[in-house]
């Protein structure tokens, strides 16, 4: 875990059991070992009977909470903005008119699309990042991407074209669904079970798994005619086109369910984030309480490439900006913070490419390119992943 993941949120939880209150003190950025807060009294005895300096909570300062409620409030109205602007700008129909309403009906499935996948990839890459106590990697490093790869590529190398297109329906969406939670339960089981019970083993293992799925694809890609492979292309791209309205009563519960579940283990993970030893001198199972966030993690993330399609650097890119713009620890700010800036981006790219530069096939790409950036720059910032 890197030092400053460590750092900020020990003395917040470690602050908690001598003050009274919850985990995630406000003590945070007070300096080490006085549990004051700027502006408090700075007599022990006063500080003893003062209520003021012993409070704790997710951010240093009231300042910083104020902070924190402005920019998250303007990053969503900007992200509903940009909705609204997907849903009504340029309907060359009348406003007010069935035909205004039923096109504006169409793009809403879009904008369903961008909420779903927002929500999963800002929630799975920020609790994966906790659980394996390492802010550079992504929950792509378990294979999902790979899988969703192989079995696309498969189905048109076995059935044709005709078969790939059969397959846009919610039984073969929930097929895919399926095979992806499967994959990551049998290495979760084997990280429970295994006498190893490395988690860098496991992570080792869906990289292993990933690369040989890969290898496969290519030698099945190799062997289409060049339209099917032409047809295949347009699959292997994220994408918000490939989402379909069918998929949605399967793919919305789950993502509301795994989300939700996430939220209320904020406060857990907030204490998995302070590493192994101190989660367990704290009372905690940290191996069951990583299974659990884990296999919610492949929840999300299997619904969101089984809905669009691979978005490797999204999660990334999202939770970083996240981590630089909450000035807080805490999973309860972070999340929501982490969802209202993937639906920024995911609206804001498709809106400014749709109707400025008019090539919004290409949004994708774009935002893989710019997270992929940002990914070397945080790297080569630290020196090591």
């Amino acid at each position: 875990m890197s030092p400053e993941a460590s750092a900020a949120p020990t003395t917040s939880v470690t602050a908690a059991p001598v003050t009274g209150h919850p985990a995630g003190g406000e003590t945070r950025g007070a300096p080490a070992g006085t549990g004051a807060t700027p502006g408090a009294p700075t007599d022990p005895s006063a500080a003893t009977s003062s209520p003021a300096a012993r409070r704790s909570g997710a951010f240093a300062t009231p300042a910083a909470r104020r902070r924190w409620w402005l920019t998250y409030l303007g990053v969503t109205g900007l992200a509903v903005c940009f909705a609204v602007g997907l849903l009504v700008w340029r309907n060359p129909m009348a406003p007010g008119t069935r035909g205004f309403w039923l096109i504006a009906e169409r793009r809403l499935d879009a904008v369903v699309a961008m909420i779903v996948v927002a929500v999963c990839q800002a929630m799975a890459t920020i609790a994966f990042q906790t659980a394996t106590g390492n802010r550079v990697i992504t929950p792509s490093i378990m294979g999902f991407e790979s899988l969703y790869r192989a079995i696309q590529t498969a189905t048109i190398f076995f059935f044709g074209a005709t078969g790939l297109t059969a397959t846009r329906t919610a039984p073969m969406f929930a097929l895919r669904l399926a095979l992806m939670v499967g994959l990551s339960l049998l290495l979760y089981s084997w990280l429970l079970t295994g006498g190893a019970r490395n988690l860098y083993s496991m992570l080792l293992i869906g990289i292993v798994i990933g690369s040989a799925l890969g290898s496969v694809t290519t030698f099945m890609q190799r062997l289409l005619t060049p339209s099917e492979f032409d047809l295949l292309s347009a699959r292997l791209f994220g994408s918000i086109a490939n989402a379909a309205p069918e998929y949605y009563p399967i793919a919305i519960p789950l993502a509301l369910a795994a989300s939700a579940a996430l939220m209320l283990c904020s406060r857990r993970l907030n204490v998995i984030a302070l590493g192994r030893d101190t989660a367990t001198g704290l009372g905690l199972s940290h191996t069951r309480a990583t299974i659990g966030v884990l296999v919610l993690v492949s929840v999300l993330m299997a619904t969101s490439t089984a809905l669009v399609g691979p978005m490797t650097f999204l999660g990334f890119l999202v939770a970083t900006l996240s981590y630089q713009l909450s000035g807080t620890y805490d999973h309860r700010y972070l999340f929501p913070m982490a969802a209202s800036l993937g639906l920024l981006v995911l609206t804001g790219a498709y809106f400014i490419m749709r109707h400025v530069f008019y090539a919004q096939g290409v949004v994708s790409i774009i935002i893989e390119l710019v997270g992929g950036s940002v990914f070397l720059a945080v790297v080569l910032r630290k020196g090591r992943l």
